[in-house]
């Protein structure tokens, strides 16, 4: 058996030149491949980590072949052009990670106008405090002072009776009281 054996642990799946960046190899000419900063085959010992990187951060198998080969397809091409990449690995592994983020923040925003879809509009929520402050006004007073000083933002029960001076016994059951009664009018009870 002739040969060197892979190492033992490596990700054979992933030592495979994807597709797409196999045939960008291929349509470079000669004297392309024998440039030392345009050389896309320079890639192709990275591949087997970005493939775990992008396998990392991708949902799916399918979503992660994806971003490699997007990756891979910008790097082929920033080489195509002449460009200088100092440090190579660092760089294509920045350009996965960019462009992973790039489509997590696209999901975000998909997602984002899909609950926008539903939310009721402004015009309904205004109803309903418009009814809920009518229903308080028509509190006796004082079950409408507690409640008055709840919708301005005071919700502790402790607070209220310093607030007030009553005894929290008292500040409580009247909170109770009136909010049971707020229930029944806005309910159409």
């Amino acid at each position: 058996m002739g040969g060197a054996s892979p190492k033992k642990g490596a990700d054979h799946g992933s030592a495979r030149i994807p597709g797409l960046f196999n045939r960008c190899l291929h349509a470079q000419g000669m004297d392309m491949m024998e440039q030392k900063h345009a050389n896309p085959r320079r890639l192709v010992p990275l591949i087997p980590i970005l493939t775990r990187r992008a396998r990392r951060l991708a949902r799916s198998p399918a979503e992660a072949e994806d971003l490699l080969q997007d990756t891979l397809l910008s790097l082929c091409q920033r080489l195509n052009d002449g460009s200088s990449i100092d440090d190579l690995p660092a760089y294509a592994m920045r350009t996965l990670t960019n462009r992973a983020r790039r489509s997590w923040r696209a999901q975000i925003t998909d997602e984002l106008e899909d609950d926008h879809a539903v939310t009721e509009p402004d015009a309904l929520i205004r109803l309903d405090c418009a009814d809920t402050l009518e229903a308080i006004a028509r509190l006796s007073k004082p079950q409408r002072q507690l409640m008055e000083l709840v919708v301005a933002g005071e919700t502790s029960p402790r607070a209220l009776a310093r607030t007030t001076g009553l005894p929290l016994g008292t500040v409580m059951s009247r909170l109770a009281r009136a909010r049971a009664r707020l229930r029944i009018r806005l309910n159409g009870e």
